[in-house]
């Protein structure tokens, strides 16, 4: 049977189990289940059991309520000390995902050769046998050729049990590319701390005794990490200090602020650097973490410099090479006009945080710093920390404690198990461009160990630095989540041969070969993650809560050794020798007689330290596997205040030091530039940054790179994340579109378009308005929505809509007619390059309005 454009979405499962069920409709019912026939009221018997939310990066631990192979509800787990057993509106909105009649239900394969998004894929339903055995034989046809450098995987959303399809299944094939999703999420946020405090991952902030928080570009209350807790921490929060967000738009966080800054977007950095003017010549720096004069007299002026060995340092480095190279000029009142806000305000909001220190924290999110020259200012807002002595620091910013997991066995390497041909293939250089001289991608201070995910469309395109001719995807959907998304339609098109595993078909998914029904991470997975906020670490389980209604299975293990399987059926032992041979049940030492034992043999071996008492080493103590599988939770000792402070400084820079000056990222790019045989200074004319000579080596102002003129595109256009927002995912359920509204500036249903006031009224556009909003390379449709909460000269879209392939509520016509204006389709591909990140943050391009 052939599926249509139109049959794809209308064929009922009765028809021999189709992907989508149910016809179009404007505004569906929001339950799955409405159309089943009434059933006696429950008695309420059931049973709560852990799991873990994916709906952001938090990874929450979670409970579900369990009736008759059902889940009717969820909350956080009673357990935990980072969530306190609440979870946000993104964790209530996973049982809908679950039963969303839309989800794919068995693997198709496409029959139209054509590829392209106005090319129907005319898929039909295949078996599991089938559609292993078709990828298995484009799999082997590179290894035959001896060309396995040219089979991709790219990653998306993931847990821990990653390290199977992540490590093991490219490395043994031969391949170098693995390539995540990581550098659209926040990567140049993590290059503040890094160069600065030597930490590469994402910061935690203990609300819990704070007096003083200055937001730089994130919204806790409403997007991503630490939801739950901000939300059960914020009235505390507000009582025992201030808070004060930096962010063009009137957040949720914002309006529970004491001071909103309503910043010109990508102007971050000029306002962090005045603050950091302020706070040394007002004489408030931390003296414990940072020092003093010799003299004890404060002789910070503006525009003088000052001799180095006038300052003693204690567990810092480089603040006069700092001052003398960036802050001495950097005024309030030079400031004013390059950020937007007032000079006295400036001077106030530094203050005050600087009179709460250390028990305060400046908490830099991707709004400031995935920029095209976001670098330097993620460095510059989180120096701030550091100049107030609040990192480590009781109240501050913080680091996470260890958490006892274990990689798979040799994960890197795999010895004995990649053969000569596999060598071969893995010494090519990987499709994303890292480590060249555009991208210098410096991870944790090394040079093209960064992932630049979005170039990976370049690279396909051009065939640099080779042709792929095989690819599996997981969990992603680029053509939808990264900016310049024609180029991945195009890149996908490309593609010879494209496997997509994934819980909906979606835009990703139209230009496949094969789709295969990935089991729901929250209720369906066998695998565990770990994460921390609110001073602990952890790892928490995913135990599939409830068996799978469809014929769907897990992507990370038991798709993969299935696949591993068949391949060895046909000759290429290698993968599942490996699996087979050192993924055994850690208590029976039996290997996996199925994918889904696979599963939890991976699961347990990983997480063996947690919860075996044999090797127990910190945390919880958890009595074996049963308990655990009872509780689903470890967490660690709460993190000890000034664990770096100790010695002198134990932070993982060049200096041992907190870094105001940074040798680490000196090293960085001179071993870069080295490598090209070349400057500094060249490195970053190459990478799109202003700074030249000593400037590049501390935090500093960099003017905002935009795409469009300015008499053309008057408008600088910025995007803000929904509370509603799984990542993205959630768009196919109708209770997204109908509580909208919760987010300010938002309305029910619509795709507004937040513009102030002010300018609608030069525009001549009124509320409500159908308008088009036009950047250099595309344009969107939505309802103006006029918006005293969004700053003037501005326009602002929320992330989430525009999906032309996810469902019968996402797609106003599925494969035809997207709902709403995808904002990936309007802002051009660009990166900060210095850390691979897509720039997607401070204004990256201009647009113009217009009635329609």
């Amino acid at each position: 049977m052939k599926l249509s454009r139109r049959n794809f979405i209308k064929a009922s499962a009765a028809t021999g189990g189709v992907v989508l069920a149910g016809c179009a409709a404007a505004k569906p019912a929001t339950n799955a289940m409405a159309s089943a026939k009434a059933q006696p009221s429950s008695p309420g018997k059931g049973e709560w059991i852990p799991t873990t939310c994916q709906g952001c990066t938090t990874w929450c631990p979670a409970e579900a309520f369990v009736q008759d192979g059902r889940v009717v509800k969820v909350r956080g787990n009673q357990l935990s000390k980072s969530n306190h057993g609440y979870l946000c509106p993104r964790g209530h909105m996973s049982i809908g995902q679950m039963y969303d009649p839309d989800r794919l239900k068995t693997p198709m394969k496409r029959t139209n050769p054509k590829k392209g998004r106005n090319e129907d894929p005319k898929f039909v339903p295949i078996s599991w046998d089938e559609a292993f055995e078709t990828i298995a034989d484009k799999m082997l046809e590179l290894r035959k050729n001896k060309e396995t450098e040219k089979f991709l995987l790219m990653r998306g959303r993931y847990s821990y049990t990653r390290d199977v399809i992540y490590y093991a299944l490219p490395t043994i094939f031969g391949s170098p590319n693995n390539i995540s999703h990581s550098a659209i999420c926040a990567e140049a946020e993590k290059f503040g701390a890094m160069y600065t405090e030597g930490y590469w991952d994402y910061r935690d902030y203990d609300l819990d005794n704070t007096k003083y928080v200055l937001m730089f570009g994130g919204d806790p209350l409403g997007s991503n990490r630490q939801v739950p807790n901000a939300i059960h921490q914020w009235g505390k929060v507000l009582d025992q200090g201030k808070v004060a967000v930096v962010d063009p738009r009137l957040s949720a966080t914002a309006s529970k602020a004491h001071e909103w800054l309503p910043v010109i977007p990508g102007q971050d950095g000029a306002l962090a650097v005045a603050m950091a003017h302020v706070i040394l010549t007002e004489g408030l720096w931390h003296r414990e973490f940072v020092g003093n004069f010799t003299g004890g007299k404060n002789l910070f002026k503006a525009g003088q410099e000052l001799d180095e060995s006038a300052f003693k340092e204690n567990i810092t480095s480089g603040l006069i090479k700092w001052w003398n190279i960036e802050l001495k000029d950097r005024t309030p009142e030079w400031a004013a006009p390059v950020c937007g806000i007032p000079a006295d305000q400036i001077r106030r909001v530094a203050t005050d945080l600087a009179k709460a220190a250390p028990s305060c924290m400046v908490w830099m999110a991707p709004g400031a710093a995935m920029q095209v020259r976001g670098g330097y200012g993620a460095m510059a807002a989180h120096a701030l920390n550091g100049l107030v002595g609040a990192v480590d620091s009781k109240g501050g910013s913080l680091q996470k404690m260890h958490a006892p997991y274990q990689h798979i066995p040799d994960h890197k390497k795999f010895k004995g198990f990649v053969d000569e041909i596999a060598a071969k293939g893995k010494k090519h250089k990987k499709i994303d461009g890292r480590g060249t001289k555009e991208f210098p991608a410096l991870k944790k201070g090394k040079p093209g160990k960064g992932v630049v995910t979005n170039h990976t469309a370049d690279g396909i395109l051009n065939e640099a630095p080779n042709e792929i001719k095989v690819a599996i995807g997981y969990w992603n959907n680029f053509p939808f989540s990264c900016t310049g998304a024609d180029r991945w339609e195009k890149a996908l098109t490309k593609l010879p041969f494209f496997t997509h595993i994934t819980t909906n078909v979606a835009e990703m998914s139209w230009f496949a070969d094969i789709v295969l029904p990935a089991a729901f991470h929250k209720f369906e997975k066998v695998a565990f993650l770990t994460s921390k906020f609110n001073r602990y670490s952890y790892l928490t389980l995913q135990p599939r809560v409830v068996a799978p209604i469809w014929d769907v299975r897990i992507d990370e293990t038991e798709i993969i050794w299935g696949l591993a399987k068949k391949l060895k059926d046909k000759g290429f032992a290698n993968l599942f020798d490996y699996f087979q041979s050192a993924l055994v049940d850690p208590e029976t030492k039996k290997p996996a007689a199925n994918g889904l034992e696979f599963a939890f043999n991976v699961t347990k071996y990983m997480t063996q330290k947690a919860w075996d008492p044999a090797h127990h080493e910190s945390g919880t103590k958890i009595n074996g596997w049963k308990e655990y599988l009872k509780t689903g939770l470890w967490q660690s000792e709460p993190y000890p205040f000034h664990k770096h402070w100790k010695n002198g400084g134990s932070f993982k820079t060049k200096t041992k030091k907190f870094e105001f000056y940074s040798e680490t990222l000196k090293v960085a790019l001179h071993k870069h530039a080295e490598k090209h045989k070349t400057s500094v200074d060249d490195i970053l004319e190459t990478t799109k940054y202003t700074a030249r000579g000593e400037q590049a080596f501390v935090p500093h102002y960099e003017e905002p790179f935009r795409h469009g003129d300015a008499k053309e595109f008057p408008y600088i256009f910025q995007e803000n994340r929904s509370r509603l927002n799984r990542e993205g995912r959630s768009q196919n359920l109708a209770s997204y579109y109908e509580f909208k509204k919760v987010d300010p500036g938002d309305r029910s249903w619509d795709d507004a378009v937040k513009i102030n006031p002010v300018d609608a009224a030069k525009l001549g556009i009124k509320e409500g308005d159908k308008v088009r909003v036009t950047s250099p390379i595309n344009s969107i449709e939505g309802r103006a929505h006029l918006f005293e909460g969004i700053r003037p000269g501005t326009v602002s879209k929320c992330y989430g809509q525009g999906h032309w392939a996810y469902g019968r509520v996402a797609s106003l016509d599925f494969g035809k007619q997207a709902r709403g204006g995808s904002n990936n389709h309007l802002m051009p591909a660009d990166y900060d390059r210095l850390s691979g990140s897509t720039a997607r943050h401070g204004g990256v391009t201009r647009v113009k309005v217009e009635k329609i």
